[in-house]
């Protein structure tokens, strides 16, 4: 038998914050108990049994499709049954979980029963963030470790529930939420190891690049925004978890611990921290589609409550001018990293309260009435393509391709963001910015290259971070739109 922690025994709760502060109690226990046996392993001491740990989980049972009436899209289960997830880091995710647990208890009237589950969790998942002590293991003892510890088991965290794929075994609960703790688990951990941050740092609303200058950009006015006390937004954070506080507000003891790092990560990500995470998340994502899908497959477990890209593209019409902005309201999808998750049948629908906010920033910075922004602003089709470049594929078959649908412009980042958007259900939208013509004879090049960049970098970000104010004033509850829920869809956001 594993060595395990104490049991705590099963509660049922007609409270959510009760109910949140049972699941804090069982996972705290849970990851002590693994914590420690891990530093006395790594001391020496070798356990005469497997070490075990297991994840808190809630469950609901309800016999009635019977509910509250809502106007939010998500909160509540389809109908009869029993349904159950596993929970992780109840700390970070504390004010999302008592949203979801007080709006299940709200909208059913039942009790909420927690406990601790029989997933294990992996002993790399238990650790604080500094952690670090396998590496001083030698290769024997690595092998032990992998005889007495769960590690990270990858048919426990699979998006077949996201991808409406997931069927449940006879008597086996209905899913409550898009992802098992698991699953958030190995995202946070990714997380870190891309950005270069630790996820506490993410905030609800994410902009991504695949340009260095748009970060240069948005690190200059993040390091502006800490001079000015009178700033809505409390800290700066940059790779390596260095954090610079707002002018007048005191620092803590633990801000002293971020440092640069030797190399900037793969996606290095920057964060203007607001509280309740309200602020601004920035992510590098780079070049092509593989990397706009590997980022967004882990931001997704943070449950965000938008995500826009900001970038370059070739424009396709004549009546282009380079700099002109593109709001994307479709896409065609020739990125082809998503073809297994989310067929390419399924259409991506523009996101109303998304476009009318890209659209108003347009008109706010560029100080441009709205009836005018025709000047300046196509509206339409965005293909992606995962082949930077096709204009040397033989006959013009992209061409045609991107004639019949009607494209406006064209990049490689743009539909996968969007598709991963909604597949896993969160608000996306896209506003490009036309860096060249390859149809029409305009091509990148150096000179033309800096004197755009020059022009528009700066513009193009503060419309993106306007977008996410007037998102924010707004409320972000409504922008969790049923265009992104299915007919028997989980009751977590």
């Amino acid at each position: 038998m594993p060595l395990t922690p104490e049991y705590i025994a099963p509660t049922r709760h007609r409270d959510a914050a009760a109910a949140l502060a049972h699941i804090q109690q069982i996972y705290q226990r849970q990851t002590s108990h693994l914590r420690e046996a891990m530093q006395r392993f790594v001391a020496g001491d070798t356990p005469g049994q497997p070490v075990r740990a297991c994840y808190p989980y809630v469950r609901l049972r309800t016999d009635t499709v019977a509910r509250a009436p809502s106007r939010l899209a998500f909160g509540f289960v389809q109908g009869p049954g029993h349904y159950e997830t596993t929970l992780t880091r109840p700390d970070l995710f504390a004010h999302y979980y008592l949203e979801q647990l007080s709006l299940l208890q709200h909208n059913h009237g039942v009790e909420l029963e927690v406990g601790t589950s029989n997933q294990p969790i992996p002993v790399y998942f238990a650790l604080d963030a500094d952690d670090a002590l396998e590496g001083s293991l030698d290769q024997q003892r690595r092998l032990l470790l992998r005889d007495l510890f769960d590690l990270p088991d990858l048919n426990a965290m699979d998006d077949g529930i996201a991808n409406g794929t997931w069927r449940p075994r006879a008597g086996e609960p209905q899913p409550l939420s898009l992802f098992t703790a698991p699953r958030v688990d190995y995202s946070l951990q990714r997380l870190r190891h891309y950005t270069g941050t630790r996820p506490e740092w993410f905030q609800n609303f994410v902009l991504f690049t695949n340009y260095q200058f748009y970060i240069d950009e948005f690190v200059r006015l993040g390091r502006a925004q800490m001079q000015d006390p009178a700033s809505r937004y409390e800290a700066f954070v940059e790779p390596g978890n260095v954090l610079t506080r707002r002018m007048g507000l005191a620092a803590q003891p633990a801000d002293a611990q971020g440092a640069l790092p030797e190399r900037l990560p793969q996606m290095p990500a920057y964060h203007l921290v607001r509280e309740g995470h309200g602020g601004i998340t920035m992510v590098n994502i780079g070049v092509g589609p593989a990397n706009a899908k590997t980022i967004t497959d882990h931001v997704a477990v943070l449950r965000p409550h938008a995500w826009l890209m900001l970038g370059h593209c070739a424009g396709l019409r004549t009546s282009q001018q380079l700099g002109d902005y593109v709001l994307a309201h479709a896409y065609v999808r020739e990125d082809h990293v998503l073809d297994e998750e989310l067929p390419l049948w399924v259409p991506l629908p523009a996101l109303a309260e998304i476009q009318v906010a890209l659209q108003q920033a347009v008109a706010d910075v560029a100080q441009m009435p709205e009836d005018q922004l025709k000047r300046i602003m196509r509206t339409g089709t965005v293909a992606s393509t995962d082949n930077r470049n096709w204009e040397l594929l033989p006959d013009n078959t992209p061409q045609r391709r991107f004639s019949q649908s009607r494209a406006v412009a064209l990049d490689m980042e743009s539909a996968t963001i969007a598709a991963n958007g909604f597949r896993f259900r969160v608000p996306y939208g896209t506003l490009l910015c036309v860096s060249d013509k390859p149809l029409h004879g305009e091509i990148k090049l150096p000179g033309m290259a800096n004197h755009f960049y020059r022009e528009r970098v700066q513009q193009h970000l503060l419309i993106g971070m306007r977008a996410i104010e007037l998102l924010q004033a707004g409320g972000a509850a409504r922008l969790h739109s049923r265009k992104l829920r299915s007919f028997a869809e989980v009751a977590f956001q």
